[in-house]
């Protein structure tokens, strides 16, 4: 009998393949993932990068808990609900004989083999994967990428010992329900749906309205961010769940006193399909649209992540080192040139001074015309001398400052808010009118410190006679990279002598490789994995989206053969068939679109002026967050009509 049972549940294992194709497909994605980005905790190669990969590891895995148990349900729901379809198969084995307990063995075995083949497969299409990011997660850093495939002995434990964790938790409790359940509990157990929770229409009414309430204000409380979030999220949550218990129960009501509209085209056939759909699932659809909503702020927020980083590296990377300091650091400021003259090798470098003027005419006018947050008091100015012997250091082209004109250099940004700013700067007794603009990148980024806070003016030498020193710079462009090593022993002499001395952190020091590597390491920590999280979470839920449709192949296409006997054509059965798919799938996917573009371009203003600019553009990012869930999101449903279209609509 055990051989017997044996061949029955691989045949089912086969069968059941095949009938949840996308749920497969996607158990054999999410194995490749967690094979792919588990092989990053264990990259000797990679942690080698840098001291800051340290944080990797733990984020991954934190991620990687969070998908396992995302899967866990997955996988749960699926085999609940293949269960139910199958129960009067099930009871029907147990009305020719076997028990209880051989039926749910052979029900466990199916499934296990079916998550074994998804393993298999997973890792190793997680092998190629893993050398994509390893490609990435190089050529973030600057490394060269030589292809080595190889089996991980450490990373296939840790995704075996993942899916044991997702599989056997999901099986173990539907052979419980198995081995309870009689044959009469079996046999009618497909005929159990979700009842309408809210059944008359003013409380209908007062749910909805409430619903739609708690949803504006739950994505007001998350743009506001900080403790806000946590009742955001609460109310939002609330929201999802008011919204479709009430909509599924309302439509029905709505036609019920509109019946000239019921029967317009093909209205009945359509919302009657999808009422019934949406009556029995309104619990479903809102965890979904949750889930949807956690995936496009999950890619919202890793976007805006990579360009904090990226933005700031791009504002700041022209000279390889800088250093600074004010009148209170002077022994940072002679130790670390001592240590910078003596073991890095520099092609050119210049050491000069950032004044301060009496007024704040340019700062001033830039806050009312655009976002500007005033680091000094007063306008910074440079040198005419210094600002040319920077330029030459940086290779831009020559510019000419004309006799009783000053320059501005200042960040894109600021020269927008700058355009009708025709003001006069008194300096040294004398008037000086505004001169040329340039928007080079120059170092400008530095909160106190750098060649002014996002703008500074360029005067002749002799004006700034008188001055007050704000800062004085050491920039300079190395002969070679200079190495992270190098940077963090420039880093412990100046925080030691700042201990020493027992005076404020009044010296900066910047080194281009190390920020372009911190930028590294917080994308391949902090971005991937939320990319790999967003990633797992579209999957899961287009994938019960997709079975559910997928599971009513056979009513659709006992209802169509119906509809083509009554004299409908293909034409017209191919439209509402388009029509209700169309409906099914925007359903649960219209409130993460309306609540995440608010929160995501709130989120991404509230990073300091001048850094989401360009591909990190708020607008940019809503449209990439959007375009990478709708791409996942369009596949599955694409996959979803192409199946439904061939089984159900009628040659």
């Amino acid at each position: 009998m055990s051989v017997t049972l044996s061949k029955l549940s691989m045949r089912n294992a086969r069968r059941q393949a095949a009938d949840y194709l996308v749920y497969f497909a996607t158990i054999v994605l999410v194995a490749a993932l967690l094979y792919a980005f588990n092989g990053l905790i264990f990259s000797e190669e990679l942690r080698r990068l840098s001291k800051q990969m340290a944080i990797l590891p733990p984020m991954i895995v934190l991620a990687s808990i969070v998908v396992v148990c995302i899967i866990g349900w997955l996988v749960s729901y699926t085999t609940r609900y293949m269960l139910t379809r199958r129960s009067r198969e099930l009871g029907t084995y147990i009305l020719i004989g076997l028990e209880n307990n051989q039926v749910a063995r052979m029900f466990l075995l199916e499934n296990l083999a079916v998550g074994g083949c998804a393993l298999v497969i997973g890792i190793l299409l997680g092998n190629l994967l893993y050398q994509a990011l390893r490609a990435i997660v190089l050529a973030l850093f600057g490394a060269a990428y030589h292809f080595s495939l190889s089996i991980s002995g450490k990373t296939m434990a840790l995704t075996l010992l993942y899916f044991l964790f997702i599989y056997l938790f999901a099986q173990l409790k539907s052979r419980k329900r198995i081995r309870k359940m009689n044959i009469c509990q079996l046999l009618y157990y497909e005929r159990q749906n979700e009842g309408a929770v809210v059944k008359t229409g003013k409380n209908r009414r007062v749910m909805f309205v409430v619903s739609i309430i708690l949803g504006v204000t739950g994505t007001l409380l998350l743009m506001a961010g900080s403790y806000f979030c946590i009742l955001g999220i609460c109310f939002l949550i609330a929201f999802l769940y008011g919204f479709f218990l009430s909509f599924a129960s309302g439509v029905p009501a709505y036609f019920e006193k509109r019946p000239a509209r019921k029967y317009q085209g093909q209205r009945l056939l359509i919302f009657r399909t999808l009422t019934a759909k949406l009556g029995s699932m309104g619990v479903l659809m809102a965890t979904i649209s949750l889930l949807f909503i956690a995936t496009i702020l999950t890619v919202g927020v890793g976007m805006v992540f990579n360009g904090l980083y990226w933005g700031r590296v791009e504002k700041n990377n022209c000279f390889d080192l800088v250093l600074a300091t004010d009148d209170t650091g002077e022994a940072v400021y002679e130790s670390c040139l001592d240590y910078i003259q003596e073991n890095i090798p520099l092609k050119e470098a210049r050491s000069y001074d950032v004044y301060l003027l009496d007024t704040d005419h340019v700062m001033a006018y830039t806050e009312v015309s655009t976002m500007y947050y005033r680091y000094y008091g007063k306008d910074s100015v440079m040198k005419e001398s210094d600002y040319m012997a920077l330029r030459r250091m940086l290779g831009y082209p020559e510019v000419v400052l004309p006799p009783g004109q000053y320059l501005i250099h200042c960040q894109p940004y600021v020269e927008a808010g700058l355009k009708g700013f025709t003001g006069e700067v008194r300096l040294g007794g004398e008037v000086l009118k505004r001169g040329e603009t340039c928007t080079e990148v120059f170092a400008q980024n530095m909160y106190d410190f750098g060649n002014g806070a996002g703008f500074i003016l360029v005067v002749p030498d002799e004006l700034v006679e008188g001055c007050q020193v704000n800062h004085t710079m050491y920039v300079a462009m190395a002969r070679e990279p200079i190495t992270e090593e190098q940077y963090n022993k420039l880093f412990a002499l100046k925080e030691d002598i700042l201990w020493e001395q027992e005076i404020m952190d009044d010296a900066m020091l910047y080194v281009k490789a190390a920020d372009e590597a911190q930028a590294a390491a917080g994308t391949a920590s902090t971005v991937f994995p939320m990319y790999y999280l967003a990633l797992v979470l579209a999957m899961t839920a287009a994938t019960i989206l997709t079975i559910q449709q997928l599971g009513e192949a056979r009513h659709y296409r006992q209802q169509f053969a119906l509809l083509k006997k009554l004299g409908m054509d293909g034409q017209e059965m191919g439209k509402a068939l388009r029509t209700q798919f169309a409906i099914y799938y925007l359903m649960p996917a219209i409130p993460p679109v309306l609540v995440g573009i608010p929160v995501i371009k709130s989120l991404a203003d509230a990073v300091e002026p001048g850094t989401m600019v360009g591909i990190y553009h708020p607008l940019v990012i809503i449209g990439m967050a959007l375009g990478m869930f709708f791409l996942i999101y369009g596949i599955y449903i694409l996959l979803a009509y192409s199946s439904m279209k061939r089984s159900v609509l009628p040659e």
